[in-house]
C-alpha cells in the first residue's frame, strides 16, 4: 500500500514499537458500519468492528447470534467421510475394540477425548495412545501400531496426525487392521494406505472446511456417525451420545490450535464456551480450578491459562496426561491429573525462563552487529526439545523477525522449531532446506515450522536462511502496522461497552480482537508489577480513569514511555474484563503507545 493510500490513525507514522497506526475500517465500509448500527440498534463502534471484519448489514443479526445448525454442513461433504463413518459403524455394530492414536497437544488431546467419550457411551471398548514427544516423535509409528494390535485393537483411528504416516499405516495393513485417519494438516497428493482419510486439507477435498482443527473434523465425523447409527437402529435415539456436550472440547482445541475463528469455527467456540461454563467435563472443571479461573471461561483462558497446562504434559512429562484428563468422569482422578499438569507447567515455565535468558542474550548480541541477521537462529546442547517452540515464539515477538530455537542431543542431532512474522513464509524455506540437504527433515506452514538438523550443518543453514529470507524480512519490518478499530475515552471504556463488543466475538485468529485508541491520555501511578509488567491508570481530559496494564513491557520502549513520560500519550490496546475477588472490572491492555503531538 502506498503512503498516500494509507489512512493513518491519529496520524501516527511511527509508534514506540516502530509501527504505523492504520484505521482498520476501510473508507468504503463506513456506510456498512452505520447501517449495521442503525438496523441492529447498537453503538456505531460495534458496527465499525463488525464491518471491518467483513460483516455485511444483512448478515449482522446472524453474526451476533451464530447458530451451529445453520453453519454446519453435511459431514458427507468431506472426502472419504462416508467411508470412515461406515467403517466405524461396522465396528460399533460388531463390538470391535478401537484404538485412538492422537497427537500430544491440546487439539490431539481434545480430539482423542471426544472419541473416547463417544465410544464409552456407546459401550465400545477403546484406548487412547499418545506417542512420547521425545522418543517417538510426531504421529503414528510402526512400533506403536504393532503394540495396539497386540493389545487387541481391531480398528485404529488417528486424530490430528496420520495423513503422512506412510510407514506406520503400511504396518497396520500388514497386520490386517483397518485405519481411519481424521486430520487437518497440510499434505501432498500421495496418500498413505488406510480405510479412509478424512482431511479438509487433502488435495482432492472440496468441502471448503480447511480452516477446521482436528477436533472440528472429529466432531463432524461423530455427527455423521450418530446419523448413521440412528438410521441403522431404526430411529432409536435413546442410547446415542449427546454431541452438544462435546462442544467444550471442540472449543478448547479450536482456540488453542489458533485456527481462524470464522464461520463454523466461531460457532463451535461460542456454543462450546457455554457448555464449558456448565463444568460438566470433570477434567476441564479440575483444570479450571488449577488455573484459578474466576468468572466464566473466555478464549483468553483457553489459549493462555488452560492450554499451556495440557501442553505441559506433552512438552516435558507424560504426553498422555491431557487426553486422559479430558476423557474421564471421576472428579478425584481429574483433580490428581490436573495437579500433575499444574506442576509440569510450573517446571516448564522455569525451564523456559532459563532458556529464554540465554537465547535473548545471544540474540541481542547478534542484533548489535553492523548488519543484524534477518533470521534469528539460537541453539544449545542444554535445552529441552519440548520447549523450543515457545522459545522461538518469544524471540520472534521481541525482535520482530523469524526465529528458530534448536535443542541438540549428545549425538549432535538437533530438534528445532521456528516462528515467523506476517509476510515471511517459514514452512517454504524449511522445505527448501530439506531439498538442499541441509536438514534431515522439516516442514510446516507460513507462520511456524519444525526441523531436524545435524550440528555440522548449522552454519550453512544459517547462511541459507539469510539468503532466502532477508529481502522478505526487510519488507515485512518496513511495513509493520497496527490496525485500530476506533477511539475511546477513559470514561467510555466501560464494562457495558466491553460486554456489547463481546457479541462480535469470540476473538482470536481470523477474527482479531478489536484494538482501540485512548487519544491524549495522561499516565498515572505507573509501576512495574510481577517481573516485567507495567500497571498504570489512563486518565482522560475530563478526569475519568481506566485501569490499564502492559504485559512484558518493563524493558521495552513502550514500558519506558509509560514509566518516564509526563506528557499526554496516545494509547492503543484492547478492552478486557478482569475478575478480582468475585467482582468484574474493565481493564485496558496496552499494545502500543506514542507521545501525543
Amino acid at each position: 500500500m502506498s503512503d498516500a493510500a494509507k489512512t493513518y490513525f491519529l496520524n501516527v507514522k511511527e509508534s514506540a514499537n516502530g509501527q504505523v497506526w492504520i484505521d482498520r475500517l476501510k473508507t468504503g465500509d463506513r456506510n456498512t458500519a452505520q447501517a449495521i448500527s442503525q438496523s441492529m440498534d447498537v453503538p456505531e463502534l460495534l458496527g465499525r468492528v463488525m464491518a471491518a471484519r467483513g460483516v455485511k448489514a444483512d448478515e449482522a443479526a446472524a453474526y451476533l447470534n451464530p447458530a451451529l445448525r445453520d453453519l454446519m454442513p453435511d459431514p458427507s461433504t468431506l472426502t472419504d467421510m462416508d467411508k470412515a463413518i461406515n467403517r466405524a459403524c461396522d465396528a460399533i455394530t460388531a463390538n470391535q475394540r478401537i484404538a485412538i492414536f492422537g497427537d500430544y497437544d491440546v487439539d490431539g488431546a481434545c480430539s482423542s477425548a471426544q472419541l473416547a467419550r463417544y465410544f464409552m457411551q456407546t459401550g465400545i471398548e477403546n484406548e487412547i495412545y499418545i506417542p512420547d514427544r521425545i522418543f517417538e516423535g510426531y504421529g503414528p509409528n510402526p512400533e506403536a501400531i504393532a503394540k495396539l494390535v497386540e493389545r487387541g485393537a481391531q480398528l485404529i483411528i488417528t486424530v490430528d496426525c496420520g495423513a503422512t504416516s506412510f510407514e506406520a499405516l503400511e504396518e497396520a495393513k500388514s497386520l490386517g487392521v483397518d485405519v481411519i485417519v481424521l486430520d487437518h494438516h497440510q499434505m501432498g497428493v500421495e496418500l498413505p494406505h488406510c480405510e479412509a482419510l478424512v482431511n479438509p486439507n487433502r488435495q482432492d477435498d472440496l468441502s471448503g472446511l480447511g480452516h477446521l482443527c482436528a477436533a472440528g473434523v472429529v466432531f463432524m465425523f461423530l455427527a455423521g456417525l450418530n446419523r448413521k447409527l440412528r438410521e441403522t437402529q431404526n430411529n432409536n435415539r435413546g442410547n446415542l451420545p449427546d454431541l452438544m456436550a462435546l462442544l467444550d472440547l471442540v472449543a478448547f482445541a479450536t482456540v488453542c490450535d489458533v485456527v481462524p475463528l470464522i464461520g463454523l469455527n466461531r460457532a463451535f467456540v461460542v456454543k462450546g464456551l457455554q457448555v464449558m461454563a456448565q463444568q460438566k467435563n470433570a477434567g476441564l472443571k479440575a483444570l479450571m480450578r488449577a488455573g484459578r479461573l474466576d468468572g466464566p471461561p473466555r478464549p483468553y483462558h483457553l489459549g493462555f491459562v488452560l492450554g499451556p497446562r495440557v501442553n505441559a504434559g506433552g512438552r516435558i512429562g507424560d504426553a498422555a496426561l491431557g487426553a486422559r484428563l479430558l476423557s474421564i468422569d471421576d472428579d478425584t482422578q481429574a483433580e490428581e491429573i490436573a495437579a500433575q499438569l499444574e506442576e509440569l507447567n510450573r517446571q516448564r515455565q522455569l525451564a523456559e525462563k532459563q532458556m529464554l535468558e540465554v537465547a535473548t542474550a545471544e540474540a541481542e548480541a547478534e542484533m548489535q552487529a553492523a548488519k543484524p541477521p534477518a533470521v534469528l537462529l539460537t541453539a544449545s546442547d542444554d535445552w529441552h526439545p519440548g520447549i523450543v517452540g515457545l522459545l522461538a515464539s518469544r524471540l520472534k515477538d521481541k525482535f520482530h523477525r523469524p526465529s528458530f530455537a534448536i535443542a541438540f542431543d549428545r549425538n549432535g542431532k538437533g530438534s528445532g522449531s521456528g516462528r515467523s512474522i506476517h509476510g515471511v513464509d517459514l514452512g517454504g524455506v524449511v522445505r527448501a532446506a530439506v531439498s538442499e540437504g541441509l536438514l534431515d527433515k522439516g516442514g510446516g506452514h507460513a507462520m511456524a515450522a519444525g526441523l531436524t538438523v545435524n550440528k555440522d550443518n548449522l552454519g550453512a543453514l544459517r547462511a541459507f536462511f539469510e539468503d532466502k529470507l532477508s529481502d522478505a524480512v526487510l519488507s515485512a519490518n518496513e511495513t509493520r502496522s497496527l490496525k485500530i478499530d476506533g477511539a475511546l475515552s477513559a470514561r467510555s471504556a466501560t464494562l457495558e461497552l466491553y460486554e456489547l463488543l463481546e457479541r462480535a466475538g469470540p476473538f482470536g485468529s481470523g477474527n482479531s480482537q478489536p484494538v482501540f485508541c485512548l487519544p491524549a491520555h495522561s499516565i498515572r501511578y505507573a509501576k512495574i508489577v510481577g517481573t516485567d509488567h507495567v500497571s498504570f491508570s489512563a486518565q482522560s481530559g475530563d478526569g475519568a480513569n481506566v485501569r490499564a496494564i502492559a504485559f512484558r513491557a518493563a524493558d521495552t520502549p513502550v514500558g519506558k514511555l509509560l514509566l518516564d513520560s509526563n506528557q499526554p500519550i496516545h494509547l492503543a490496546g484492547t478492552l478486557n474484563a478482569d475478575f478480582w475477588q468475585g467482582s468484574k472490572r474493565v481493564q485496558f491492555r496496552l499494545l502500543d503507545a506514542v507521545v501525543a503531538r
